[in-house]
């Protein structure tokens, strides 16, 4: 299968579209998308930065680098959020193309330390993501598992 990971930041023209495909899969207002990507095509900072996996002009998978993907540990930043892949595109080494991806561009811009929350239990493992520790998610009763992806 293949497929191509590109950063938001190069492709401004795919922002609308990229915003509208994580909006649709998370939820979360299209406005709050759209203005975390135009912040990352301004690059007055590293984060945030938005990542799209295309087959031929479908996305098919994406992630986002945020400074904070809605917890009480404001310390741990920034966070990889919104990993996702279709379902008829899972299996096919997507999600682990893209995490591998967003560690290395995030190193080379400076930033060698990436957390996430999720609630699996065994699957970043297989991309050297460790659990770290319990955090609250900001307007939620329980906890949730928090994962950190550290230099080699």
């Amino acid at each position: 299968m293949e497929f191509e990971i590109i950063r938001v930041a190069d492709r401004p023209e795919i922002k609308e579209q990229a915003a509208q495909w994580f909006h649709q899969k998370w939820e979360i207002p299209l406005e709050a998308y759209l203005e975390s990507m135009e912040d990352c095509l301004t690059k007055k900072s590293i984060v945030p930065q938005w990542y799209i996996a295309f087959e031929n002009e479908r996305i098919i998978g994406g992630l986002g680098v945020i400074e904070n993907d809605f917890h009480d540990r404001k310390d741990l930043a920034p966070n990889v959020c919104a990993v996702y892949t279709e379902e008829d595109k899972r299996g096919n080494g997507i999600a682990g193309a893209l995490l591998n991806y967003v560690c290395t561009d995030m190193k080379k811009k400076g930033i060698d330390t990436l957390y996430l929350i999720t609630d699996h239990t065994s699957f970043y493992e297989r991309y050297g993501w460790e659990f770290l520790c319990m955090v609250q998610e900001d307007g939620e009763a329980g906890t949730t598992r928090m994962y950190i992806h550290r230099p080699y």
